[in-house]
This record gives structure tokens, C-alpha cells and sequence, in this order.
């Protein structure tokens, strides 16, 4: 009989693993489409609010010149930031090379926040971004890294909507860590979990969620492992839990990542 082959060749390996990775992306979003869908409707209904007024003042006998130059000036405004909403979701949804450059987390943080938001506020949760001023910045692919804070925040979201509505938080905070690395923590004031657990949530298809498919945080770590960095949970009882991520900070010198 030939030998035993592997399961799976290297390559294919890899291929689903990559798979796998945005699928996981792709989920994370989808959660938060309630939450995208609000952040457009504001700027949406602003715009054809001021581009009626801006009709109203041109019929005028005058026309209300000025006035019209300014709501025309308000629509562009909103115009623009409506695009942003779009550029952040296309740019978090999109598959492509890595790319290595100088990140500011605490910047990476704010966007993710902004993103999470709404579906924090249907969650009925406080999001609370505790960020150290003047971090070094760290060497890592935005897009991936982003997907990474993406994923313990709803993660922390999903362990807090159990909790009473007055007790549901999510604390984001980033520090100065020791070896110099910047260190970024999402605590939750949820259940937690038990000790059994602190390595078994980084397996894949691990999860306690009827409705997941158990992923994200083993996705998480590979990313963050695949940055040169290091990602574990801790929980103390009745206290909720913490992911910590500890990053690299930026080397001009040192060789990509792959």
C-alpha cells in the first residue's frame, strides 16, 4: 500500500486558512451592519435636508444667495463624510498583499470605535477608549491589525449583552508596555471565563455562541503572532474578561513581516 498521504498539501493548507481568515472578517462586519447603516443615514438625511433648503432659497424673490452657498457648502461636507463611511468598510472588507508600514494604534483604535458604535448603542453598551498619548508607532498591516481590534470588540459587545443594561462595558485602552511594546487591552464587565478556558478561546471553532463559527480570536492571534506579537486572555471571577495584545514598535531596519 504507498504510504499515508497528509490530509492536506501545504499550499491548500494555507489557502483555507487565508479563506477562512476573511470569512471571519466578512462575519465580524456583518454584525455591524445596523451599525454602518445608522453612521450613513445621518449624513444621507442631512444632505437632502440642506439641498431642499437650498431649492427654497433660490426661489426666493431674491434668491438668498448666501444662505443657499451655505447649505450647498453643508452638503458637500456631508457628501464627503458619507464617503468615509464607504472607504472604511471597502477597505476593511478588501483581500490583498500585506502591508508593512508605520501604524498608530491609537488612531486604529478611534476608527474601530467609530465603527462599533452603533451597534454599541443598539447593544445598549458603553464603548470606552482609554488611549495613552504619545505611543511609538508599531510596524503591522492597518487593514489586518484593525481586523484584530474589530474582533475583540465584538467580541467584548457579544459577553456584555448578558449582563444588565446599566452594567454593559466595553474598555479599550492602550499602553507602554514593558521590552517596548505597545500594549493594547479590551476588558468586558461580562461573566468571563474559567481558567480551563484561557488557551482553549485561541482554538479554532472554539465557542460558547450558538450562532458563530468560532474563529475570530484564533484568527486574531495568528495575525498578531504573524506581527511579530502576542495576544492572551486573562479573567478574574465576577470581573469580566481581558484580551491583551502586545505589539513591536515600528523598526526601520527590520525585515517585513510575511
Amino acid at each position: 500500500m504507498p504510504p499515508d498521504r497528509p490530509l492536506l498539501r501545504a499550499d491548500l493548507l494555507g489557502h483555507l486558512l487565508a479563506e477562512l481568515a476573511h470569512l471571519n472578517q466578512v462575519s465580524a462586519l456583518s454584525e455591524l451592519a445596523s451599525s454602518i447603516g445608522h453612521e450613513l443615514n445621518q449624513p444621507l438625511a442631512a444632505i437632502l435636508s440642506n439641498a431642499q433648503a437650498a431649492l427654497r432659497l433660490l426661489t426666493h424673490i431674491p434668491p438668498d444667495i448666501a444662505e443657499a452657498r451655505a447649505a450647498l457648502e453643508d452638503i458637500v461636507a456631508d457628501d464627503r463624510r458619507a464617503g468615509k463611511v464607504i472607504q472604511r468598510m471597502r477597505a476593511a472588507l478588501r483581500e490583498g498583499a500585506v502591508s508593512v508600514a508605520a501604524q498608530d494604534v491609537d488612531e486604529l483604535v478611534r476608527e474601530v470605535v467609530r465603527l462599533v458604535s452603533g451597534a454599541a448603542r443598539l447593544a445598549g453598551a458603553t464603548v470606552r477608549a482609554e488611549l495613552a498619548p504619545g505611543l511609538p508607532r508599531v510596524r503591522g498591516d492597518g487593514i489586518r491589525l484593525q481586523q484584530v481590534i474589530l474582533n475583540l470588540l465584538v467580541n467584548a459587545l457579544d459577553a456584555v449583552s448578558r449582563c444588565p443594561p446599566d452594567a454593559r462595558l466595553v474598555v479599550v485602552r492602550t499602553r507602554l508596555a514593558d521590552g517596548g511594546r505597545v500594549e493594547l487591552s479590551v476588558a468586558d464587565s461580562g461573566e468571563g471565563f474559567p481558567p480551563e478556558d484561557f488557551e482553549r478561546i485561541f482554538e479554532p471553532f472554539f465557542t460558547t455562541k450558538a450562532q458563530a463559527l468560532g474563529v475570530g480570536l484564533a484568527i486574531s492571534r495568528a495575525i498578531v503572532e504573524a506581527h511579530g506579537g502576542r495576544l492572551w486572555a486573562e479573567c478574574s471571577p465576577g470581573e469580566g474578561a481581558t484580551l491583551r495584545c502586545a505589539l513591536p514598535v515600528w523598526d526601520e531596519g527590520a525585515r517585513p513581516a510575511e
